[in-house]
């Protein structure tokens, strides 16, 4: 029997308090890892109560840690404080994300900035920062979208930094291999999570009709893609961007 046992290993997942980062975490866990939960609040204080509640809930030790991976000095600072935690970190997830869904026409160079200051910058600070400091043999992965491929009405920003982020997934493939570190990225189709709720009904209907599969994916059928990557089965992958979509393509 083959089975995924990640125990002794400490993963970071951004963007963890809610969502498909709130499924990594807990997939990552009942393998065995401790987990940090990143979490970043504008406020109402929603955000740390989702990451406080999350880390009570895990079957592993675990810390909720806010930091805005748009701030390099804040990620240096998240890596510091999960490392006198727990050590060296030995898996990392770029999960954070949002969404400004635009027309070309409609969209502001503000509402542009924002979705490739988070869904891109925080990845290079996040990959960056790992590529250094997650141990020898480590993973790094991170969530991209099929937005990158499918071009998508209405989101040149989103689909602009998911594709940003399987180039970049190559590149730090390549410059972390000396130490070991496999690189990769998960493209998700609509998974449903609150994210995938918002889009409205009338469109997920249409989606629906282009997947092979004739449903959209449960978050945990995303997280277990996650989970693969970060285990010793997948030793030998690399540079790759895992499709994860029902079989949805053009």
């Amino acid at each position: 029997m083959i089975t995924i046992d990640l125990s002794g290993k400490t993963a970071l997942v951004t963007g963890a308090a809610q969502g498909l980062g709130r499924e990594i975490a807990v997939m990552l866990s009942e393998a065995g890892a401790r987990v940090v939960i990143n979490y970043f609040e504008e406020g109402e204080g929603k955000q740390k109560a989702l990451a406080q509640q999350l880390c009570s809930e895990l079957k592993e030790e675990s810390a909720a840690v806010c930091a805005d991976v748009r701030d390099q000095q804040a990620v240096d600072a998240m890596f510091d404080e999960a490392e006198h935690r727990f050590g060296t970190l030995d898996i990392v997830v770029n999960n954070a994300g949002i969404l400004r869904d635009r027309s070309l026409k409609k969209i502001t160079e503000s509402e542009w900035q924002q979705v490739i200051d988070t869904n891109l910058t925080g990845v290079f600070h996040i990959t960056k920062t790992a590529s250094q400091r997650t141990a020898e043999g480590g993973r790094i992965i991170s969530i991209s979208s099929i937005a990158a491929f499918m071009g998508f009405f209405g989101q040149a920003s989103y689909a602009s930094a998911k594709a940003g982020v399987t180039a970049l997934t190559k590149v730090a493939a390549r410059e972390c291999a000396r130490r070991q570190i496999t690189v990769n990225a998960v493209a998700p189709g609509v998974a449903l999570t609150e994210m995938g709720r918002s889009i409205p009904e009338t469109v997920r209907e249409k989606m629906l009709q282009d997947i092979p599969l004739g449903r959209f994916a449960e978050p945990a059928e995303v997280a277990n893609t996650v989970l693969f990557l970060a285990s010793s089965l997948a030793s030998y992958i690399t540079g790759q961007t895992i499709h994860v979509n029902g079989g949805w393509y053009l």
